[in-house]
């Protein structure tokens, strides 16, 4: 399994600086998670004010 950034996203950045493996980036209206590379970690989700990042 692997994050991905609904579309509640607020487009904050505040999960960006916590992923350990970089796979999240800006994009045009809100966040992305690269799936690939996503640890499903969690730690974006634990962050985001908006619960945007979910398991899929």
């Amino acid at each position: 399994m692997a994050y991905v950034i609904n579309d509640s996203c607020i487009n904050c950045g505040a999960c960006e600086p916590e992923c350990p493996v970089d796979v999240i980036s800006a994009g045009d209206d809100l966040y992305v998670i690269d799936a690939e590379g996503c640890i499903d970690c969690g730690a974006c989700a634990n962050v985001c004010p908006v619960d945007a990042p979910v398991q899929k």
